[in-house]
């Protein structure tokens, strides 16, 4: 028995002994997982920090960008109307030039303002009941000035039988105006048309389809991120931020859809948004 007894006594020691090993490496191991969450909470915290600077110096920059742009392509309108005076041949383009070229950066710094907004949350999303015959036509006057001195058609598709949309309308339309300005930029001739159709029974699907240069498979992954643009001549003459189709992606998410590519090269692109005929209130205040 007392073998027995000094056998259970030194299992039973063995077995605390283990068992406070095994405690001790725990407790190493917490200890390394808290530091590690410390680590990466502290990572965290600088990225956002890092995040909130850059929204803050876009927002900033692109505010400061707008007083001058807007003195300049009002100064340039003074002079191609001649209040001031007369203007040679040469010097009317060279004020068109000025103001081509103004436009486009004042287009890069909405882009670069919106994309500021957007990753500071600061978008507001405004749903409200509205017909797509209004919404057209109010594109159609807009590119109207640019299809007109152009080789390119821009047809719009009568939205015959289309319901109303509940939706962001100025959103939508930032949308298609985007997918318009890319499809007239990289299309030489033919022409651009604009759809709409139901697509299920709660969705409607927006294209906007070209006869342009296209686009190859393997860049249409990337085509709706951050800065990205097509690697063309093209491309090359034609300045940009590469934000356009980005903030696409991202107020098409804000109204509850999705934006796609199907293009050929050499054949021509669709770029497309499927929207909800009507957005959720609910998910509107959240954005």
């Amino acid at each position: 028995m007392t073998d027995l007894a000094n056998n259970q006594a030194a299992l039973i020691k063995r077995l605390q002994a283990e068992n406070d090993a095994l405690r001790a490496e725990l407790d190493e191991t917490n200890q390394g997982v808290l530091a590690l969450y410390s680590e990466l909470d502290n990572q965290a915290d600088q990225l956002r920090q890092a995040s909130d600077l850059k929204s803050r110096f876009l927002s900033y920059m692109s505010h400061e960008f707008r007083t001058p742009l807007g003195s300049i392509l009002s100064i340039t309108s003074l002079l191609s109307d001649e209040l001031d005076g007369p203007l040679g041949v040469e010097q009317h383009k060279q004020v068109a030039f000025i103001s081509t070229a103004t436009r486009e950066l004042s287009n890069m710094v909405d882009d670069l303002l919106d994309l500021a907004k957007i990753e500071a949350g600061r978008i507001t999303i405004s749903p409200d009941w509205f017909d797509m015959l209004d919404l057209f036509a109010a594109l159609r006057g807009m590119f109207r000035p640019i299809v007109d001195t152009g080789n390119v058609d821009l047809i719009f598709e009568e939205p015959k039988g289309l319901p109303q949309l509940f939706t962001d309308d100025k959103k939508l339309a930032q949308i298609l105006r985007n997918f318009i300005a890319n499809s007239l930029k990289f299309t030489s001739q033919g022409e651009v048309r604009v759809s709409a159709r139901l697509e299920g029974a709660n969705q409607i699907r927006f294209a906007v389809s070209d006869t342009g240069i296209g686009i190859a498979s393997e860049l249409h992954d990337t085509l709706f991120e951050d800065f990205s643009q097509v690697d063309s001549p093209l491309q090359k003459r034609l300045r940009g931020t590469g934000l356009g189709l980005s903030l696409c992606k991202r107020f098409a998410t804000l109204l509850g859809g999705r934006v796609g590519v199907e293009s050929t090269p050499g054949v021509g692109s669709t770029f497309f948004v499927s929207i909800p005929l009507a957005l959720d209130e609910d998910g509107a205040d959240e954005a």
